[in-house]
């Protein structure tokens, strides 16, 4: 009696370990197969489908563009109208609305460029967002998160294609960045894979479009 009860024990410990959910060092999902043209992925858009992952990624990419698709959880890394890439990703704690103010741990909406590369960041590798844009500034000026000394700081750094600043109500400090395989969520920034952002970070430059969507 006592040998079933040990193996009945042993059986339960073993289901708990396979069955269970995620924890904190849940691995990003891989992305599903290719999409095919009757089961095309976002906004009924085939240039979303098929993406060249097996083919290797030039030196330099003359017109790089990055789309982050928050439902989706994916990065797309497009050339013109090439799909070179789709990366899974992970967002902020709050994945569906966009952001208005620091510790709101939602990753913003809208159009970014990259505005600085750190090869030395803490989370591997990070891309710097411009965030807040000029539409998330005149956002915060209407409800009264920010001043007109703030607005307009922001505003004349992203039409000089500088870094806004990020110690204003509405938050900042939003990276595409590494490390994305110990974590379920981030506090805003985009968190891919680290063998990904090697990768992406090789062939982005300052400057580069980012448009995030839900």
């Amino acid at each position: 009696m006592q040998r079933v009860r040990w193996y009945s024990a042993a059986l339960i410990v073993v289901c708990c370990w396979v069955f269970s959910g995620c924890t904190a060092s849940t691995k990003l999902a891989e992305l599903p197969a290719p999409c095919l043209p009757d089961t095309f992925t976002p906004e009924g858009d085939t240039r979303y489908c098929n993406p060249a992952q097996d083919q290797p990624l030039p030196a330099v990419l003359a017109n790089p563009l990055i789309e982050i698709h928050k439902s989706k959880k994916t990065l797309y890394l497009f050339e013109g109208d090439k799909l070179w890439r789709a990366y899974p990703v992970l967002i902020g704690q709050n994945p569906k609305d966009d952001k208005v103010r620091r510790g709101d741990a939602c990753t913003p909406e809208g159009k970014f460029y990259i505005c600085q590369k750190n090869p030395h960041s803490k989370y591997h590798l990070s891309l710097a967002l411009s965030y807040p844009n000029i539409e998330h500034a005149e956002r915060g000026l209407r409800e009264g998160l920010i001043d007109g000394r703030q607005y307009d700081t922001i505003v004349r750094s992203i039409t000089q294609g500088r870094i806004p600043p990020a110690n204003t109500a509405l938050g900042g400090d939003i990276f595409i960045h590494g490390d994305g395989e110990f974590w379920q969520w981030t506090y805003g920034c985009v968190a891919l894979r680290n063998k990904d952002i090697d990768e992406l970070f090789r062939v982005i430059k300052v400057g580069t479009e980012v448009i995030i969507t839900k």
